[in-house]
């Protein structure tokens, strides 16, 4: 067998592989409500093979999406679908997750078929939907670029008012029947926007020393462990750089500390305390002036370093082939792989390259066996 499509304990689970379907936000949803494409698109991933098919990021709130267009679990009445498809999921053995989000400063834009920019205001809603922007909040009131809305520094309200968010959005996530959350604290958006010294300008208990900028992440970690069954995993998603430190520093006009490495690995110990299961592991997204070095599985060396602080890490980022996935696993630099755009490209990847490497007890569903035995 190879390393990639061996089983994976996780707490009460057990992941029939290691490969993952990364969260992948869809931008269909209306008032946050999933509907027939992302049952039909996450379900089709697990009839592929996937061993976990985990849903887009979905907001805790109806400010903290990133678009109009942004999954929802900031109502009870989006459960019912939800349901329906993590339903879905696990009949097809796969293991249903969902990513809880709010983007922060990044929020109210418009979806990437409209451009992508920041929304209109509303009193000038002349955008290409005919929608308006809402209030954002951030741990600064910095915006993310030019042309973007300036977010509200949040205050004591505010956060008490975002961890309740959270918990409540991991409560429906059970109602619902995924098997695991993960905590989106990567790409920009609030929680990483916390973590950052580029974005975070706090001189409270959320801001200044490394302790601070973490304690948002933690404080909702724990707070959302308290009501997240202990035989279910919980994940977070971190941003291991900012990609804007050394001779990059140096093209960034304040030549200001940033999120880095070696923060993250300090920050994934306190997480690993707090009940956090798996790391996955990303990268960038808080600055436009970023420069990140591309290239075939370019962040699987920060899911490696973290996974030597001693908690198991997803790897991500132009991860295409079998081999390529396969080898990160068997050398140890990660315990899981998740893929987006390859997923996006052939849903039925891990059937298709479970025959490639001569894997006998792939999870073909009977309805293909003509088609893969």
């Amino acid at each position: 067998m190879t390393a990639l499509y061996s089983p994976f304990p996780l707490r009460s689970l057990t992941l029939r592989n290691r490969i993952g379907v990364s969260p992948m936000c869809q931008y269909s949803s209306v008032d946050g409500f999933a509907d027939d494409w992302h049952l039909v698109h996450l379900g089709s991933r697990a009839v592929g093979g996937a061993g976990m098919v985990m849903a887009e990021a979905s907001g805790i709130t109806a400010a903290g999406r990133i678009s109009p267009g942004d999954l929802g679990i900031y109502d009870d009445r989006h459960v019912e679908m939800l349901a329906r498809i993590a339903g879905f999921i696990a009949k097809q053995g796969a293991a249903p997750a969902i990513q809880l989000a709010h983007a922060g400063r990044k929020a109210a834009t418009q979806r990437p078929w409209h451009g992508g920019k920041p929304l209109p205001a509303k009193e000038a809603t002349t955008g290409p939907a005919g929608e308006a922007a809402w209030p954002i909040i951030g741990p600064s009131a910095i915006p993310y670029d030019a042309g973007y809305q300036t977010p509200k520094a949040a205050d004591a309200t505010d956060i008490t008012a975002l961890i309740a968010a959270f918990v409540k959005a991991a409560e429906r996530a059970l109602r619902a029947g995924f098997h695991i959350i993960e905590i989106h604290a990567a790409h920009g958006y609030l929680l990483h926007s916390f973590l950052s010294p580029l974005s975070n300008q706090r001189t409270d208990a959320y801001g200044g020393s490394l302790e601070n900028r973490c304690r948002l992440l933690l404080e909702i970690v724990a707070a959302v462990r308290r009501v997240w069954p202990e035989r279910l995993p919980l994940f977070v998603r971190l941003s291991c750089t900012d990609w804007m430190s050394g001779d990059r520093r140096e093209r960034f006009e304040a030549a200001a500390p940033s999120w880095d490495i070696d923060e993250t690995c300090t920050l994934a110990g306190w997480l690993k305390a707090a009940g956090v299961d798996v790391i996955d592991c990303s990268s960038g997204g808080l600055h436009p002036q970023q420069k990140i070095t591309v290239g075939a599985g370019y962040q699987v060396p920060f899911a490696e370093r973290v996974r030597r602080t001693g908690i198991p890490t997803a790897a991500v980022g132009m991860i295409t082939e079998a081999m390529q996935a396969d080898q990160i696993v068997r050398n140890g630099q990660a315990d899981l792989v998740f893929m987006a755009r390859e997923m996006l490209r052939d849903p039925y990847w891990p059937l298709r390259h479970a025959r490639d490497l001569q894997v006998k007890d792939a999870a073909v569903p009977k309805q293909y066996g003509r088609a893969f035995g």
